[in-house]
Parts: C-alpha cells; sequence; structure tokens
C-alpha cells in the first residue's frame, strides 16, 4: 500500500467517524439509585400531607424502574400510577395537559394505546433532557397525586445536575501557621479557596449542633474529624430543597440514607452530588473539610 493509498484510507477513517459523531448523540440516564431519589421524596412529600399512593418512576422509554406503595393505598393505584409515569415519560409533558385537553373536548385521544391521561404523571428532567418520569396515584385527589410526584421529579434535579465554577487567587505555594489554623477553627472560616495550581478548598470547621442537609454539585469533600463525635447520613433524599447558591442546596433534613457515627481520627469522602446531613453533634465538633472541585 502507497502513500497515496494510506491518505485515502485514513480521509475514508476521519469522515466515517465524523459522520459517527454526528448520528448519536449523548443522553443521561435515570439510575436505580435516582429512581429510589425520586420515591423517598415522593414518600416525604406524601407523608407531610397524611397521604396515602402507589408511586412509579420509568426511565425515559416507558420502562418501569421502581414502584412503591404507601400502606392503605388501593392496589388498582399501583397500575394507575404506572400508566401516568409511562404517558409523561413518552409525551415528555405533565399528564395533566392530557386530562385537560379531553376534558375540553378532545375525546379521540383516549384512543391511543398505553395512554394514561390522568393527573399525577411528571416528566424527570436534568439539565434539559427527560431521563424519566414519576406517577403518583391514591392521594387525596389528582392535585395532590400531582404535588407528590412533582416533588419527585425536583428532588432529582436538586441533587444531580453538574455546574462549574471558576477558580480564583494566585498560583502559589499556600502556608498557614497554627495560630492562624487555630483562628479559624474557632470561627469555622475557609483557610484555603483554591489556586490556578491547586482546584480545592481547606476549611477548618466547628459546630456545636446538627446542622442543614447540603448537597454541593461540583465538590467532593474529604472530612477529617479533629476533635469531637457526630452523626453523619449520607445518601437518601433531601426534604424541602433549595438551591442556596450555584451548585449549592440546602434542606431541613435526609429521608432514608446511610447512617454513620464518625469520632476523632476518622476520615470520610463524600462525593459530588451526594447529600450529607450532620444529624446529631456531641460538640464542639472540629474537623477538616477540603473541597476537591470538578
Amino acid at each position: 500500500m502507497n502513500r497515496n493509498h494510506v491518505a485515502v484510507c485514513i480521509a475514508a477513517g476521519v469522515c466515517l467517524a465524523a459522520s459517527a459523531r454526528a448520528q448519536v448523540v449523548e443522553k443521561r440516564t435515570l439510575t436505580l439509585d435516582g429512581a429510589k431519589t425520586v420515591l423517598a421524596a415522593c414518600e416525604s412529600e406524601a407523608k407531610k400531607n397524611n397521604a396515602t399512593g402507589v408511586i412509579a418512576v420509568v426511565d425515559d422509554g416507558g420502562n418501569l424502574i421502581a414502584v412503591h406503595r404507601i400502606d392503605g393505598t388501593f392496589s388498582a393505584g399501583a397500575n394507575i400510577s404506572i400508566g401516568k409515569a409511562r404517558t409523561a415519560a413518552m409525551f415528555k409533558k405533565p399528564t395533566k395537559a392530557f386530562e385537560d385537553i379531553i376534558k375540553n373536548g378532545r375525546t379521540a385521544m383516549v384512543a391511543l394505546p398505553d395512554f394514561t391521561p390522568l393527573q399525577g404523571g411528571v416528566p424527570i428532567v436534568v439539565e434539559g433532557q427527560v431521563v424519566g418520569a414519576v406517577g403518583v396515584s391514591g392521594a387525596a385527589n389528582q392535585q395532590q397525586d400531582e404535588d407528590i410526584a412533582i416533588a419527585g421529579a425536583n428532588s432529582l434535579r436538586a441533587s444531580s445536575a453538574a455546574m462549574s465554577k471558576p477558580l480564583t487567587a494566585t498560583d502559589e505555594v499556600a502556608y498557614f501557621g497554627r495560630d492562624r489554623v487555630a483562628a479559624a477553627f474557632a470561627k469555622g472560616e475557609p483557610l484555603f479557596t483554591g489556586n490556578a495550581a491547586v482546584s480545592c478548598a481547606v476549611n477548618p470547621s466547628r459546630r456545636d449542633g446538627p446542622g442543614q442537609a447540603e448537597v454541593h454539585r461540583d465538590e467532593a469533600d474529604v472530612v477529617y474529624i479533629q476533635e469531637g463525635a457526630a452523626t453523619l447520613v449520607t445518601g437518601g433524599a433531601v426534604v424541602d430543597p433549595k438551591e442556596t447558591a450555584t451548585g449549592e442546596i440546602r434542606g431541613t433534613r435526609i429521608e432514608g440514607g446511610q447512617t454513620r457515627t464518625l469520632a476523632k481520627g476518622d476520615v470520610i469522602i463524600v462525593p459530588r452530588g451526594v447529600p450529607h446531613w450532620f444529624k446529631e453533634v456531641n460538640g464542639p465538633l472540629l474537623y477538616y473539610v477540603v473541597k476537591v472541585r470538578s
């Protein structure tokens, strides 16, 4: 094979690769852990209102991932909630839209196969992509079905999605003497916020009591306990999540998750996007947090 043949083959390969890239797109996929987060948030919302219900979560193709029936809910609610979730996922719209269309006279829509035009199905959207849907049936009324479903869909949106932050500060070796470190512990203020060479922050932290549930979208936390003990909950679903700053979610507590008791000398690493909550603190609790940015 001469050089011309090699060049032609390389050019053809490049064209084929470019063509292949043009014919496929990247997409996000809802995992079982994500579905569990949605279920937990829905159940939390239902319990706040003393409601029953069956909660179903499907992927973006309408395939069932998980279903959860709250005690006391009528048995037919399972099939109805699955139908609502599938309809919301396949049409990428809340099922209330179809119920309203039919109420307004377009009754022919009920003839569509595998179609459940009942309020209570909501798409799950992450960074502009529909990754699945949640359907709820069996609450006090159709509006409560939808409210519970919305709480589940919003919980995943709040606890996923990654955002980037620009780094600031100078590219220098950072040194902090013991007096400066002691002062930072006393005030609970950061020592280091990163520079052009090191993409992390170091925070000497102090707690005298429990805190809020937290999710950091673009930072992992490496925690070293220096003094004291605490109960830390990780995973699960954040209750009443609110975005307090770019990439920062706060809530009142966590439903579900794993509970650990931390003591002096312990180290725990919490990946970005994972909810965590100091549920109990036997204070004062002194600990270092190294925030590693993605």
